[in-house]
Order: C-alpha cells, then sequence, then structure tokens
C-alpha cells in the first residue's frame, strides 16, 4: 500500500490536521516521524494516498503555518521509502 505522510513543525497543528480529516471521513495514524525527516515536532499524520487530492484541498482551505509538507511513503523488503512531493 502507498501512503502520505503530512510534516508539520508542531505537534498541536498536527492533531489538529488529524482531527480535521477524521471529520471529513479520511481514515488517518498519527505515526512517529521517520527519523530521516530531522526538522518536525516528532509525529505525522499518515493516510492512504488515495485520498491525496481531498487532502490537498482541505489543507488549502485552512491556515496551517507549521506544515513542512508532504511525503510519499512506501514500505519495500521491510524498509520505509520516502520521496518529498
Amino acid at each position: 500500500m502507498n501512503y502520505i505522510i503530512a510534516i508539520f513543525r508542531s505537534r498541536y497543528a498536527t492533531l489538529n490536521f488529524s482531527n480535521l480529516l477524521r471529520a471529513n471521513n479520511i481514515p488517518v495514524a498519527i505515526i512517529n516521524t521517520p527519523q530521516s525527516i530531522n526538522r518536525t515536532c516528532g509525529i505525522s499524520v499518515k493516510f492512504l494516498s488515495d485520498y491525496f487530492g481531498k487532502v490537498q484541498t482541505l489543507l488549502s482551505r485552512i491556515d496551517l503555518r507549521s506544515f513542512d509538507g508532504f511525503y510519499s511513503l512506501t514500505v519495500r523488503g521491510g524498509k520505509p521509502n520516502l520521496i518529498k512531493l
């Protein structure tokens, strides 16, 4: 499965964004941010890539200054592969 993770510099913003997605029927998980991304608050929002368009639309409607970007997350051979989108 392919996932997208949303990265924030603030734990508060991460949790608020997670709640926004859940309120719009998008299943999410709060995960530890991968160590290779070291400029964040330590947690991120993970969701299926199928919802990416809807998530981008929701993000454009709110002001989250601590948003730091999206990453594509795939796991192959037990190792995560991250690509900045």
